[in-house]
């Protein structure tokens, strides 16, 4: 299809304003809605860049959905903005687990589509998250091994982490980074969450999705393909978790 230079420069436009912010509101980007040959322009600039659009609520969205794309959170970046000082990978692996965790308690165990809670305490995040490592600990080392090859991720060491966090000060809500424990680290994923749009905390230690959260899963988290197979294995630690 041939394109004149106008259209291409309001594709280009539209396309400049999600790239600044990653989203725009309907208003704003109405030309991307109502013209589909505009529509059409911007999706594929977007998919030059390893990224997708799509409208969710009253914003449009554009994420990455590779980790080559220029526009993906780089775990450099994540550790800087977000994490303590002399943070490690270990600590975006650990990150990365307890953001599985709290989708699986909004989206009933990672089995359904449609999320199935409306807000999730940050205290039974927390509890869940500990049943699970508990859960992932009785595999036994020479097992955790195994799992660490096949899901390239290191689940020894995860465990190992969230063991050696201090639980003395777990009931005290003033926690900061500073602060060695697993409520202090929930807190830093909280922020995390909070600043990348998924979550909204709602007050009284309460949280809930945002509908770019819920698209986001219902869309890409939930295809086997882009979590390597993690969900259906942190499904089974739900089975683990209900026996104990």
């Amino acid at each position: 299809m041939d394109y004149d230079n106008e259209q291409v420069m309001q594709a280009f436009k539209l396309f400049s304003m999600l790239s600044v912010k990653g989203y725009g509101e309907k208003e704003e980007l109405r030309l991307y809605m109502a013209d589909e040959i505009i529509r059409g322009l911007v999706d594929q600039f977007a998919k030059e860049e390893d990224c997708t659009i799509f409208a969710s609520g009253d914003y449009i969205y554009m994420i990455p959905v590779s980790r080559n794309s220029v526009y993906h959170v780089s775990n450099e970046s994540i550790k800087n903005k977000y994490l303590p000082t002399k943070a490690v990978n270990l600590d975006l692996y650990m990150m990365y687990v307890a953001i599985i965790v709290l989708f699986g308690e909004f989206y009933d165990s990672y089995q359904t589509i449609e999320a199935t809670r409306d807000f999730l305490p940050v205290s039974e995040w927390l509890s869940s998250l500990n049943q699970r490592i508990i859960s992932l600990k009785e595999y036994g080392i020479e097992k955790l091994k195994e799992l660490d090859k096949e899901f390239d991720y290191n689940w020894s060491a995860v465990i190992d982490k969230w063991e050696d966090m201090d639980e003395i000060k777990e009931k005290v809500k003033s926690q900061d980074a500073r602060t060695n424990s697993r409520k202090s680290f929930i807190n830093i994923v909280k922020q995390f969450l909070i600043a990348q749009e998924l979550i909204n905390d709602i007050g009284n230690e309460e949280l809930e999705l945002t509908e770019k959260a819920k698209t986001i899963i219902q869309r890409y988290y939930m295809e086997y393909d882009y979590n390597r197979g993690i969900l259906d294995f942190m499904y089974n630690l739900d089975q683990k978790k209900g026996e104990i």
